[in-house]
């Protein structure tokens, strides 16, 4: 098992954290609503709980930790700023784009875990695992919120 290519699969999981960190501070920014709020701040407590562990195991690996976030990152950013302006910070609007975000951190969660895992020690494989459920439990929140609005 090569740690170059654990420390990638680990920095490409970082980096996904560190957009849906700023995608919620974002959402947090665009949304009046207190419950959404409370529930961005949930989620990012649960993006950096994920990076310290992420974090740790590339210094455990000797690598560097990646900083920043992806270009479809900033760009999911900017495309809510840009719906949230133009639907006056609709729910169901910044809902929805909170859904296609997670939908992004997810994939690369599972990516890791059916591409990578020969990279992956079982202990590193459990990590991930335990870190994709947490995010699939805060992506079925979206969901659940956004699907009981119903199809405005």
């Amino acid at each position: 098992m090569k740690n170059e290519e654990t420390i990638e699969v680990f920095n490409s999981l970082i980096t996904i954290n560190n957009d849906r960190i700023e995608g919620y501070e974002t959402a947090t920014k665009e949304t009046e609503e207190f419950d959404l709020k409370a529930l961005f701040s949930q989620f990012i407590s649960t993006s950096q709980k994920c990076n310290l562990e992420l974090v740790k195991e590339v210094n455990f690996l000797g690598g560097k930790p990646a900083e920043g976030t992806t270009i479809s990152g900033k760009f999911f950013r900017i495309w809510m700023d840009v719906k949230a302006a133009l639907s006056g910070k609709d729910r169901k609007t910044i809902l929805d784009s909170c859904e296609y975000g997670e939908n992004n951190a997810i994939n690369t969660y599972e990516n890791a875990l059916e591409n990578e895992s020969e990279h992956l020690s079982p202990e590193q494989y459990y990590m991930i695992s335990t870190q994709k459920s947490l995010l699939k439990t805060d992506y079925d929140s979206v969901k659940t919120l956004r699907d009981s609005l119903g199809n405005s």
